[in-house]
């Protein structure tokens, strides 16, 4: 019995030193992502999130970087991370959503609101077939990020997305931009050796009032220019398309004035002629003056160039979410305004005229805030001043940071000439 109860004993630490071996054999080798793989990211400030390996990166010597793209977040987060980010202990096969939680059932209604809080774009199943076709051509090019910051100025700025930029300078971790010319460069001693002849963007100024100021820059007299403007905004652009043909197109740079010179804070595009009649084609605020009312002084501009012009405009869609909130505040602030000076309800038709806002913007804007109905086969607006002074006085519509003083605008419309319609 005692000899039995000795070969059980000597087999169960067998047993026991097998499991250890193979445990240890475990550890020893451990998991490594590739591309497809599921699996948890540690972020900067130590919160844990869920995302797919994109594309691996060897790193000169050092162990591979992961891009990483997080579910749930918009593509500008996307980032390189090294592996002791990775919690290699969570390993999963396919998307793992965050949207549900137990106990909770998520309405489509909810889902909707979910997507538009956090710019979560469309499924390829909720598109049509060609817009379909075209995001994934367009994930394709542009799914791996490469440029991590640029240097810009006094700045030093995170990028959002995927630029085209030439050969080596798409690849490298950092570029240095110009901020006068925006010439891009590797190397901080490259552009400290820069003697850069401009001190303001190249065409002429069109406006200025106090330290703002906007320079009308056409894309065929300032090719180089203009093709390093679409280059910078690309990184921070995700929707566009952009070509390097930007012959097309004129380009107006707003700035802020200093002893220095002029520095770049944004700019929208307009096609010289637009077959859809629209007054801007692409727009943006560089990210270390977002915040600050560029945003809407630059759709302001537009339109105060359409009403100069004598026409009616809109901006080229679609346009993407944070470009429909944008767009709905400025609308909906100079529409309320406008039926607030004339105290009575004004006709759609008459308010394009007098705001050069396109009669099918105006529906949608009074009918989100229940001001428009459709009654006998048109619509009609419906407000009294009682109604007008409640929306006014609500935080939501704000008045613009930067007002346009029409006074300061120095412009007439340039003259028709054939160009192409290629969108850049």
């Amino acid at each position: 019995q005692q000899q039995q109860q000795h070969q059980r004993g000597e087999a169960a630490a067998h047993a026991s030193a097998c499991a250890s071996a193979a445990t240890g054999s475990k550890q020893q080798t451990p998991k490594i992502p590739e591309v497809g793989s599921v699996l948890t990211v540690r972020w900067k400030d130590d919160t844990y999130h869920q995302g797919t390996v994109v594309d691996v990166r060897d790193n000169a010597g050092s162990p591979s970087l992961y891009y990483i793209h997080y579910h749930d977040y918009d593509r500008r987060l996307d980032e390189w991370v090294p592996l002791e980010r990775i919690d290699l202990n969570d390993f999963h096969a396919s998307d793992v959503s965050n949207l549900n939680t137990p106990g909770r059932k998520l309405t489509r209604n909810m889902k909707r609101k979910h997507d538009e809080i956090n710019h979560v774009q469309k499924t390829y199943a909720e598109m049509d077939p060609t817009t379909a076709e075209l995001e994934k051509e367009h994930e394709k090019v542009t799914k791996v990020r490469y440029i991590n910051k640029i240097h810009l100025g006094k700045f030093e700025v995170d990028a959002w997305y995927f630029s085209p930029y030439p050969d080596e300078y798409g690849r490298a971790e950092m570029l240095y931009i110009c901020e006068w010319c925006l010439k891009y460069m590797k190397l901080p001693q490259t552009l400290q050796n820069h003697a850069c002849p401009l001190r303001q963007p190249p065409g002429r100024e069109i406006y200025r009032k106090g330290c703002v100021s906007v320079y009308e820059v056409d894309g065929a007299q300032h090719k180089v220019y203009a093709q390093n403007l679409c280059l910078l905004a690309k990184l921070f652009l995700d929707h566009k398309t952009l070509y390097f043909d930007v012959e097309p197109f004129l380009f107006y740079v707003t700035c802020e004035i200093d002893a220095e010179g002029a520095h770049v804070v944004g700019y929208f595009s307009k096609e010289k002629v637009s077959e859809e009649g629209n007054n801007l084609a692409c727009i943006l605020t560089l990210p270390p003056f977002q915040r600050k009312g560029y945003g809407r002084f630059l759709i302001a501009f537009s339109y105060e160039l359409s009403k100069a012009e004598g026409k009616i405009g809109s901006p080229e869609k679609p346009l993407s979410d944070l470009g429909k909130l944008s767009y709905r505040s400025y609308w909906t602030w100079v529409l309320l305004n406008v039926l607030h000076e004339h105290k009575q309800s004004l006709s759609i038709p008459v308010l394009s005229e007098a705001t050069s806002i396109t009669q099918e913007d105006i529906v949608s804007t009074l009918q989100a805030l229940n001001l428009c109905k459709y009654w006998r086969g048109q619509h009609v607006v419906c407000v009294t001043p009682k109604l007008i002074e409640e929306h006014l006085n609500t935080k939501r519509y704000k008045p613009p940071t930067i007002a346009i003083d029409p006074k300061a605008l120095r412009w007439t419309p340039p003259v028709p000439a054939a160009a192409s319609s290629k969108r850049h």
